[in-house]
């Protein structure tokens, strides 16, 4: 059949995060490739017990359509949340979006015209390259180094006046693990409001943490209303609910608010209810707590994994929460070819290449290590090690 697309579909590509679950499905697969959050910590009783209340206090009603921006006592408890992460905002400062992707997709649509420049991180989160992709941007990769974006380098292309904004992940960056300074999220505010730069911070980790404080948003310093803040219930309850949010001022987020209603009218009315009730009713902060103990008891065993059997001339990122650390192997190394005989030997992994819009990262590999008990992680790594050993050489 010969159907035209639209151009914008000519520098899309599919995920490979996406293309490899469905490898993963395997029984055999050791998969260290998904961000996947570990679901046997689901607090699966306390969400039915939720989803009980809600159809028998609200019956039909609970699935009904509902306003765009997302039930009212959601959002309120959303904002005093916020509070908690030193951001003052009300309700009516807060959308309801479905997922944090979709926030991608909905700042996308406002904010982006063809071969628009949007500022990002290097390496950054190959979703959010998706999202923009579809409309044609223009990627500008910022350097960075192990305390996150470099903000003299973010100063430095702003100062040329088309960035739309800069994209940034601060807390356990995807892919790299990695958390950007207290100081240097001080400094991205003054630039923002210096060189009128719109800055979306995308916190969908944050609160994983398990070594060290948690540190203030970069919205917490925004004086200007020129940060928009992204978050989610993905990582924090579970990701089924595909409930996220949006902060952003009066303005800004009324213009989301219109995409959204284009989108698909609302976010799930009864999705919303029953994570309201869960999260009123049921203590969700001692949930975090045990996933972050869990996760932190995953990462290192995966840490003392790779020190154990990494071959010299690789070396990895030691994050201090979420998800995932970043692997750099010698320069002539190629993780497509590591991957594939990954894969041949049962372990899955995401190359590093999916994560830089203007190429590169060939010798990078992500690996998560949220969703694999101990002894599949030490398994896992054992056989990723001596493929790593024979494909760089040594």
């Amino acid at each position: 059949m010969d159907t035209a697309f639209a151009q914008r579909m000519n520098a899309m590509k599919p995920s490979s995060i996406r293309e490899m679950l469905k490898m993963t499905e395997r029984p055999d697969v050791i998969s260290f490739a998904g961000g996947l959050p570990a679901p046997e910590l689901f607090p699966v009783e306390n969400i039915r017990a939720a989803a009980e209340r809600v159809l028998g206090e609200c019956g039909a009603r609970a699935f009904q359509y509902g306003v765009s921006e997302g039930i009212a006592p959601l959002r309120e408890q959303i904002a005093a949340e916020m509070s908690c992460r030193r951001v003052a905002c009300a309700a009516d400062d807060i959308l309801i979006t479905t997922g944090s992707q979709q926030a991608l997709d909905l700042l996308g649509k406002v904010f982006i015209d063809a071969c628009d420049v949007i500022l990002t991180e290097t390496p950054t989160y190959m979703a959010a390259i998706q999202a923009f992709q579809c409309f044609q941007a223009d990627f500008r990769p910022v350097a960075t180094d192990e305390l996150g974006v470099i903000p003299e380098a973010v100063d430095e292309l702003a100062a040329e006046g088309r960035a739309r904004f800069l994209y940034v992940i601060p807390n356990f960056q995807n892919p790299t693990g990695r958390t950007l300074s207290l100081e240097r999220r001080r400094q991205l505010a003054e630039i923002a409001a210096h060189r009128n730069l719109l800055i979306v911070e995308d916190d969908p980790y944050g609160r994983l943490r398990y070594r060290g404080e948690h540190l203030p948003p970069i919205k917490s310093f925004d004086e200007s209303g020129r940060v928009i803040y992204l978050s989610t219930f993905s990582k924090t309850v579970a990701p089924g609910f595909r409930t996220g949010w949006i902060v952003a001022s009066g303005p800004m987020r009324d213009k989301l608010v219109i995409a959204k209603q284009a989108a698909d009218l609302h976010t799930s009315s009864f999705d919303q209810l029953v994570l309201d009730r869960y999260l009123r009713d049921f203590d969700n902060r001692q949930h975090v707590e045990r996933v972050c103990a869990a996760y932190g008891e995953r990462y290192a065993v995966m840490d003392e994994a790779l020190r154990r059997h990494m071959p010299e001339g690789f070396s990895w990122t030691r994050p201090e929460g979420g998800m995932f650390l970043w692997v750099s192997g010698p320069p002539t190394m190629n993780a497509m070819a590591v991957l594939a005989e990954a894969l041949a030997a049962g372990v899955a992994f995401v190359p590093g290449a999916d994560f830089f819009p203007r190429g590169g990262g060939e010798n990078h590999m992500r690996l998560n290590f949220s969703n694999a008990g101990s002894e599949v992680i030490r398994d896992g790594i054992a056989r990723l090690a001596a493929i790593c050993a024979r494909v760089a050489g040594n």
